[in-house]
């Protein structure tokens, strides 16, 4: 790798409006890893010594938009086309294990040393200064991931999830007495709302069972990479990948309510574990079995049975609709009640097993014929 050179990070800076001037301000975390390792940053993430939320409004002027997060001093500024993450420079503290951290103003320097792992406590002040943690520059050099200090992990178990993120995104290995500090730690002292909230990134990488693999030991998850490559190749556009994903390793419904999903995302990961593929794979059957489920349900049954079906389903079979409904049967004289509702399922079962052509006249005539 060649020399770490702070104009690499401040390069990325013409992308983005005028900075304000400040007392002192730097890059920091993702943000300079990734741009000294040659690659563009997701957005771009700042540190400043003093008031984070004046400064975000500072940066995004009249047109812009800015959302404060009071408890832990950070901003982020928006505009057309660009968002900056800033953060005020803070010492942490943390009461009890899991917990969230104290907070209190503090320099760049003391910030960096609060920071998950060395290779995102890394900054570049915007007069140029290169600053980092000991052993940062190493272990970025190196493609390492390594904690500050042995109680990292317990102090905040969220960083297990970013271990594992960071590993499977960057490629980097992990440090041996880093993997063993993983190793005996647990999510026991985290809630369930942190512990999902993260688990929602990590789900959102690129390959999440990758990500899933290196959490199995310490979740209740059984992981099966080929099935869950398998089901988000059929998700269609719009689905739910990440929940998707969680409701094809889950193996206690319980544990995954403790999560603080929303009431849809829970539906998703239930329905996920409990559908299967019904035994008859006529159109009609696989209507009748799916057409009340999330279509990521589909996505995974069809993944472990059948993906043929699936395939069908998701890209065809669900979109089918009548033309007629029951104000129709109605006119022509079929009694209001249940009956109405029987004949338009048989017609729908018909015009799925391509019994019966499209069109309005045609499934009126069979929904009124004999046997309807």
């Amino acid at each position: 790798m060649a020399p770490f050179d702070p104009a690499v990070a401040l390069a990325w800076l013409d992308a983005y409006p005028p900075l304000p001037p400040t007392r002192r301000a730097a890059i920091v975390g993702g943000a300079a890893r990734d741009a000294f390792l040659g690659s563009r940053p997701r957005e771009l993430d700042l540190v400043i010594e003093g008031d984070a939320a004046a400064y975000a409004r500072a940066l995004a002027g009249p047109q812009g938009d800015v959302v404060v997060h009071g408890a832990f001093g950070t901003a982020t500024a928006q505009g057309e086309g660009w968002r900056v993450d800033i953060a005020m420079a803070r010492r942490e503290r943390y009461p009890q294990p899991g917990a969230l951290p104290l907070v209190e103003p503090a320099s760049i320097e003391e910030d960096l040393e609060r920071r998950d792992f060395t290779v995102n406590a890394i900054a570049v002040t915007l007069a140029g200064e290169l600053l980092a943690a000991p052993r940062a520059l190493e272990d970025l050099a190196g493609r390492r991931l390594r904690v500050l200090h042995d109680a990292s992990f317990a102090d905040d178990p969220t960083r297990l999830i970013r271990l594992a993120r960071y590993a499977e995104r960057l490629r980097f290995a992990v440090e041996p007495h880093t993997a063993a500090l993983a190793r005996d730690a647990s999510f026991a002292t985290l809630s369930g709302a942190r512990l999902g909230g993260e688990l929602r990134l990590a789900l959102a990488e690129p390959d999440p069972a990758a990500v899933l693999t290196r959490l199995a030991a310490q979740l209740p998850i059984d992981v099966d990479r080929e099935l869950i490559g398998a089901a988000l190749a059929l998700a269609p556009p719009g689905a739910d990948r990440a929940m998707l994903a969680l409701g094809a390793v889950v193996r206690d419904e319980r544990w995954a309510a403790q999560l603080e999903l929303t009431a849809a995302e829970l539906a998703v990961v239930r329905a996920c574990r409990r559908a299967g593929v019904p035994a008859d794979r006529r159109p009609s059957a696989l209507w009748h079995a799916w057409h009340t489920l999330p279509v990521e349900a589909g996505a995974r049954a069809g993944a472990r049975e059948d993906p043929d079906a699936a395939a069908r389903w998701i890209g065809e079979l669900r979109h089918i609709t009548l033309a007629i409904g029951g104000a129709d049967l109605l006119a022509a004289g079929i009694p209001e009640g249940p009956e109405i509702g029987r004949r338009l399922r048989r017609t729908l079962a018909r015009r799925l097993d391509g019994e019966l052509a499209p069109g309005r006249d045609a499934e009126l005539a069979a929904a009124l014929g004999p046997g309807s």
